[in-house]
């Protein structure tokens, strides 16, 4: 087995473990909702989401963002288990927590995204 692929392997296992914390918060917050009366239901209202033309089924947006300078990516779900990738996305999350508001942001100097984007060996 190449290098490669078992540090592809070990990290998809992380993704998944990630994943799986994901979707137990989601459960938990989904169970608190099921706690309430159809009338407190009602009042829930979640507001309806654009999804820009140039983002297609399967991808996700992501800025990286380092100091003054920003640029936008349009990424493949495939690179959720990008090690490097989630690398970056675990200084997201240190950096700005779990309740960051609005698209996702990275900080990371365009060019370092780019780079991981470029990347076929993952």
């Amino acid at each position: 087995m190449s290098t490669c692929r078992k540090s592809r392997d070990i990290e998809t296992k992380k993704a998944l473990w990630m994943l799986r914390l994901l979707i137990q918060k989601l459960q938990r917050g989904l169970s608190v909702l099921a706690h309430r009366g159809p009338e407190d239901l009602r009042e829930v209202q979640v507001p309806a989401t654009m999804v820009p033309d140039d983002v297609s089924e399967g991808h996700f947006v992501v800025f990286a963002v380092k100091g003054e300078e920003t640029k936008r990516f349009v990424v493949e779900l495939d690179y959720l288990t990008n090690p490097a990738f989630l690398r970056l996305l675990e200084t997201a999350k240190e950096e700005y927590g779990f309740r960051q508001k609005g698209a996702l942001e990275i900080p990371c100097p365009p060019e370092e995204l780019q780079k991981i984007l470029d990347d076929t060996c993952y």
